[in-house]
């Protein structure tokens, strides 16, 4: 019983507990599983015997014909079949950007990053899927892997707690390190502000591959977006103290903000390319709103 007091506690740190209420009614979806089976085949559970229906699609010369929703028909004089979905051992990895650079804005990536990151964990766990957070910087720096069950609530939070957020980012060897971890099929989230002096699409192209699902969230702050600076300022690299001395005038504020709109939209075409989801947020936002709205539009989440 204390252990259940301990875990409600830090997880309210970062969880509001009606939040926590709507998310224990989610699961994860992966989209590679569901494409993966036959179109309409009746796929059973490993965890139960009962069938869920996850989509449509039109019905093509041959299907079987069970499968037909002939309510749709009724309405639509249209045949569509019904897709069920196997809700097979379900992988998933949070790979969430601890580096200096996160502990920038007001309120800060960092909180976001992490309150994010518990969220979907949240999920997970809850659903006995199987999970694995990683928190990197310059490499894989903390790691709970291969967690199932709510048992390993406590765990989660005590590590998004506590982990302080320094150090200067090589994503490159941070998506080697999960890489090398991954088993069976999923889904991967990486969770960063994707400011990496490296680039990200050598990173990115690790961690693309035909049994998991990966979706890029990148985390902005209000400050990043649309900066409030005038007159001469020396700026400071917060990872590797590099330096350099500025006129901020409202034309260079323009220039700025138009060269970050076209780094995003290069992240965002990277990824469609390649068959994974861009998502971008502002720490200021509310994660309720990401998780329980966008992330279920998209899919993500069930």
């Amino acid at each position: 019983m204390a252990a259940t007091r301990t875990t409600t506690r830090k997880l309210t740190e970062l969880l509001d507990p009606k939040f926590m209420a709507r998310l224990d009614s989610l699961d994860v979806l992966s989209r590679k599983i569901l494409q993966g089976k036959l179109q309409g085949e009746r796929r059973s559970k490993r965890r139960g015997q009962s069938v869920e229906f996850a989509d449509h699609r039109p019905y093509v010369v041959g299907d079987d014909l069970r499968f037909v929703d002939w309510n749709i028909y009724g309405r639509l004089e249209q045949l569509f079949l019904k897709l069920f979905l196997e809700e097979q051992d379900l992988t998933v990895h949070i790979l969430t950007d601890a580096s200096a650079s996160m502990g920038v804005g007001d309120p800060s990536k960092d909180l976001f990053a992490r309150r994010l990151t518990a969220a979907l964990g949240y999920v997970s766990l809850v659903n006995s899927n199987r999970l694995t957070i990683s928190l990197f910087a310059d490499g894989v720096r903390m790691q709970l892997p291969q967690m199932r069950g709510r048992s390993y609530l406590s765990q989660m939070a005590e590590m998004l707690l506590t982990t302080e957020c320094q150090g200067f980012s090589d994503f490159e060897k941070a998506c080697q390190d999960t890489v090398a971890g991954r088993i069976g099929t999923g889904i991967t989230i990486v969770i960063s502000d994707f400011l990496f002096k490296q680039g990200y699409e050598s990173a990115l192209r690790r961690l693309i591959g035909a049994k998991y699902d990966l979706y890029v969230i990148q985390v902005l702050s209000p400050q990043e977006i649309a900066p409030d600076l005038a007159g001469d300022l020396k700026l400071l690299d917060i990872e590797d103290a590099d330096t350099a001395e500025i006129t901020v005038s409202s034309a260079l504020i323009k220039y700025y903000q138009r060269n970050l709109a076209a780094y995003c939209q290069e992240l965002n075409d990277f990824c469609v390319r390649r068959g994974a989801v861009y998502v971008r947020a502002n720490s200021a936002d509310s994660v309720e709103t990401l998780v329980l709205n966008y992330l279920r539009r998209i899919r993500l989440l069930r």
